[in-house]
Order: C-alpha cells, then sequence, then structure tokens
C-alpha cells in the first residue's frame, strides 16, 4: 500500500517545521519532502502520542477496546505494566493482555511485572518469582521490568529483588521505578540499583532530586493521581529526561482525551513546543527502544496530523500505515473478548461488617487526599452507638472495608475521611495491587449491599442508595477488572454510575472509584487498609 500525506511537517530533532509531504510505502516512511517552509491553514504532521507508563485495565477496558478510543486522540503507542491482571491471574493474565493486545493495530508494549504480589501484607490471587520475571523478559513483546514497587527491597539487597534487576540487565531492558517520597542518601542508592525512572514524584523539588541522579522523570496525570501542576515546570530545563504518563484512566477519562491534552496544557503554560513534543514523543520511544516511528524516513509510519500545536486536536492517526482514526471517529472495529477470572467467595451478611466498641477514646482514619495517592493518618474520636462503632456522616468519617476475593476470610474493616458520602455505599473489585474487593458506606447495610453486587457478578463497581431499586453495578468480569464490551459503552456507564455517586449519595471526590481502588495500596504512604488489616507505609507494618 502506497500514498501520501501533505502538511507542516513537524521535525522535532532539529525543531523545524516545513510544508512538506510524507509518503508511505508497506507500512513505512519511504520519503519525506520539503516543499516550503511553513504554511498557514495547514494541519500539521507530528509522530503519534506515547502514554509513558500505563496500567491498561485501569481503564476497565481490555487491551483492544482502549485502543480504540486511544487512537482518537493520537495515541499510537502505550509502555504498559500489566502488573494489575498479574496480581489477579498470574503469568496467565500477562500473557491475555498481550494475545488480546494483538488483535488490533496498535502498540502495547508491555513489562514483567516486577512485584505479584506487591507486598506480603495482603491477599493476591497470584505470585510471579524470579523465574517467571526473567521467562517474560526474555519475550520479544516484553520491553521492561515494570516499575519496583518494594523500594525498601532494593535498599536492602533483597535476594529476590535483585534477580529480577540482574535478569533484566541481562536482556538489556530498562528498569522502571517506584519511589514515592524517597529522597537524598536513600533515593541515589535505590536508582543506582539500575532503576531508571520514577512516575510518583509529587513536588517539582523531590523530581530535581531525582534528576541529579541521571532518572527519568514522568509527569503523571491520571484519574486519581495528578502531578502536571507540580512538575511541569522543570520541563523547560529538563525536556530531555521527561516522559507524560497517564498511570490509572478510567473510561470517561480516555473518551475525552490523553496525552494530547498534556501537550495542550503544557503549551498553554509557555513551555515550548518541540520540548513538549519531545516528552510526548521521541523520548519514551528512545527510552524504551520502542518499534514505534518519530517521522523519519525508513521509520514505522506511526504519525497523527492535528488541527494547530495548541490544542492538538486529532484529524487523522496512521500506525504502521494503516489509518486508524479520522476526524474523531476510531477505525479500529469493536469486538467482544475471552474472560479470564480468578474470583471464589461468598456473599456476605451485615454483620461481616460490625466493628465492636474496644474502649479506646481514639482510632486511626485514613485521610483521603484529592489528587494524590498519598494519604495521611489521623487519630479522631470514634463514633459509637449501640456499643458498635460506626460512620459519621457529619464528620464525613466512613467505615472502609477490604474483602478478600480469592477465599472466605474475616473482613478487614478501618474508617476512612473525605468521601463525602451522604447515603449508601460503594464497592470495587478494582483495589491495587491485590484487587480484593473494597468498600466504603454510611453504614453496614449498604456496605452489604454493594459488596455482594460486586461479588454477584465475579466483578464490578457497585453504587448502592436507600432505594435499592436505585442501585447499580457495572460488571467487570475480565479478571474483575475490565469488561469484555464496547469501549464506549464501558464509558457511558461508567459515567452514569460516577455521577451517582457524586449526585446521589454526595461525594465530593472528582474521581471517587479511582481514589477508592487507591485505598488498598500499600507501597503509597502513608496509611492504607489491605485484607489483612490496617497498614502503616511508614512503619512498613499493620497498626492496630
Amino acid at each position: 500500500m502506497q500514498f501520501s500525506i501533505k502538511g507542516n511537517v513537524v521535525d522535532i530533532f532539529n525543531q523545524a517545521i516545513f510544508f512538506g509531504e510524507v509518503q508511505v510505502e508497506h507500512g513505512r516512511i519511504k520519503k519525506i519532502y520539503k516543499i516550503e517552509d511553513k504554511k498557514n491553514n495547514e494541519k500539521f504532521i507530528l509522530p503519534g502520542f506515547v502514554d509513558s507508563h500505563v496500567h491498561i485495565e485501569s481503564s476497565m477496558l481490555v487491551p483492544a477496546e482502549f485502543a480504540r478510543l486511544a487512537v482518537v486522540h493520537g495515541t499510537v503507542a502505550t509502555v504498559s505494566d500489566p502488573h494489575e491482571i498479574a496480581n489477579v491471574c498470574g503469568m496467565a493474565g500477562v500473557e491475555f493482555m498481550i494475545a488480546n493486545g494483538k488483535t488490533v493495530p496498535f502498540k502495547f508494549n508491555f513489562g514483567a511485572p516486577s512485584c505479584v504480589p506487591a507486598t506480603i501484607f495482603e491477599t493476591a490471587g497470584a505470585a510471579l518469582h524470579e523465574k517467571d520475571v526473567e521467562t517474560l523478559l526474555q519475550k520479544n513483546e516484553i520491553k521492561y521490568l515494570s516499575e519496583l514497587m518494594n523500594f525498601p527491597g532494593v535498599l536492602q539487597g533483597d535476594n529476590e529483588v535483585m534477580k529480577k534487576i540482574a535478569a533484566a540487565k541481562k536482556q538489556h531492558k530498562p528498569i522502571d521505578g517506584h519511589a514515592p517520597g524517597l529522597r537524598g542518601e536513600a533515593a541515589k542508592n535505590y536508582f543506582a540499583a539500575g532503576i531508571t525512572t520514577d512516575h510518583e514524584c509529587f513536588t517539582a523539588e523531590e523530581a530535581l532530586d531525582k534528576l541529579q541522579y541521571g532518572v527519568k522523570i514522568l509527569i503523571r496525570e491520571g484519574s486519581a493521581a495528578r502531578n502536571f501542576e507540580a512538575l511541569i515546570n522543570l520541563m523547560q530545563d529538563h525536556h530531555g529526561n521527561m516522559m507524560f504518563c497517564s498511570d490509572d484512566k478510567h473510561p470517561d477519562s480516555l473518551v475525552e482525551g490523553h496525552i494530547n491534552l498534556l501537550c495542550a496544557r503544557a503549551v498553554a503554560k509557555g513551555i515550548n513546543v518541540f520540548k513538549v513534543l519531545q516528552a510526548a514523543c521521541i523520548n519514551p520511544v528512545l527510552h524504551y527502544k520502542l518499534d514505534v516511528g518519530l517521522l523519519r524516513e525508513n521509520d514505522c509510519a506511526d504519525f497523527i496530523l492535528v488541527e494547530d500545536l495548541i490544542d492538538f486536536k486529532t484529524v487523522q492517526t496512521y500506525i504502521d500505515g494503516v489509518l486508524v482514526a479520522l476526524d474523531g471517529i476510531s477505525l479500529i472495529d469493536a469486538a467482544t473478548s475471552g474472560l479470564i477470572n480468578h474470583f471464589d467467595c461468598a456473599e456476605k451478611v451485615v454483620a461481616d461488617y460490625s466493628i465492636a466498641d474496644t474502649g479506646k477514646n481514639e482510632i486511626f482514619v485514613i485521610e483521603a487526599m484529592e489528587g494524590q495517592l498519598i494519604t495521611n493518618k489521623l487519630s479522631m474520636q470514634p463514633h459509637i452507638v449501640h456499643g458498635e462503632l460506626v460512620s459519621d456522616v457529619v464528620r464525613d468519617v466512613l467505615k472502609i472495608v477490604v474483602v478478600n476475593r480469592y477465599k472466605n476470610t474475616p473482613v478487614a474493616k478501618s474508617f476512612i475521611k473525605n468521601f463525602g458520602l451522604q447515603q449508601g455505599a460503594i464497592a470495587s473489585s478494582v483495589a491495587h495491587d491485590s484487587h480484593n474487593i473494597i468498600a466504603v458506606g454510611v453504614d453496614d447495610e449498604s456496605i452489604c449491599r454493594a459488596v455482594n453486587l460486586v461479588i454477584k457478578g465475579k466483578g464490578g463497581v457497585s453504587a448502592v442508595t436507600l432505594n435499592i431499586s436505585n442501585d447499580r453495578v457495572l460488571g467487570l468480569p475480565v479478571a474483575g477488572l475490565m469488561s469484555n464490551e464496547n469501549g464506549y459503552t464501558v464509558a457511558a456507564n461508567y459515567t452514569a454510575i460516577d455521577t451517582m455517586v457524586k449526585e446521589e449519595l454526595g461525594s465530593t471526590l472528582a474521581a471517587p472509584f479511582m481514589t477508592l481502588s487507591f485505598m488498598a495500596l500499600l507501597v503509597i504512604p502513608h496509611l492504607k487498609l489491605s485484607d489483612l488489616g490496617l497498614f502503616d507505609g511508614d512503619g512498613f507494618a499493620f497498626i492496630d
């Protein structure tokens, strides 16, 4: 197949723009001709966008459906860590993601999950040991060792962790980092192990500290964790060592936009467009050695046409010379995927969620933070009714629970602040990283109903109100993480349940389900809840 496209060619490497013609033959760029200087009222041709760190599972879509939505916004590739499904289904889960991704013209670049389970303080559905990781790293589809969340293990020289690092080095594949708040000598030692990136910086000072060690800093802007405003000004001086990523992005957010939105915001802040595009298009490809074209002769024909270099509205997206999106419409066909899952727990009863008063004057409370994965550890007076600790809607201190989805065990219970629910409860089988069922609610009856809706469907997100007829659930039968339906339908259904949680239940959070999903993520400070109990991320141990 041969064709040619004319427009203002954006040469990021030479920081030049000229009106020219791009000739494509057999999926590659055969020739780029300069016709004249940049012309007004012409569209711009530039390399496609790359999300440099994303968990596809968090979109609630299988890879093929994620691709259908992403190409509309000019995304041609992702650097994807499948550790969510790996924590549920192990090696079979990773193989599922690779196989499903191959069904569409999109460039998924998967990593070998390094921390499955993420910690020993929670119950996961599977484990990937050093030999499993080594096997994955030998595959061509696996481009890197996924984020090393066990940074204490790196600093302590844990044998299993160091073997995984050695396996990646043996295959000459980069190693992703995950070191929230790590600074100074500890950060230096962590990255000295061979770790090359970090996407967990939530202050410019932290990012600058890590940049001095040669680390690539990823600016993350997802549905819950949003660090763009804190870090974007660093791009003026450090664009060669920065990239954009979403990390975790819900389907409604993906419908609205992707990396293109970050480019527009960066340019609006006065960042030079070539610096922005280097971070969005070039740096991920070079760092991870991806088979993704960069608008050069002989490269794969992976490029996009945009209206301008201000809003980056994508008009056409090409991958390997195939037109996959045109004028806001995805040209990738929708297809129902197969199912894979690991779900084996019985429905619960209301009594499973009660907490007896033990006479303590204060209890620990998790404080959720808008736009952040970190939480605060509060000490507050409990609200006691009829000898039981219960939610306190007035103070916005609600009961939070984690239910083991893999076997029948006692429910873990605690309290959390800042969800804002005035009635009912919400629950989800998306609970990083082991993906047990997590729920928050104003009363035990509502929590029980919300959890049981998830259990009945063997995965999903649910919301319940005082009126049972209004209860709603979005099923996620693929590993309890993803739907196997049309991505746009999933996005619409998610929008509906998200709106219900905000307007009917009263949540004040921008992304209540995404925030909920991180309240069991023990590797992010300061206080979280796993299926085994309340966990202090600073002391890395359970607390009462």
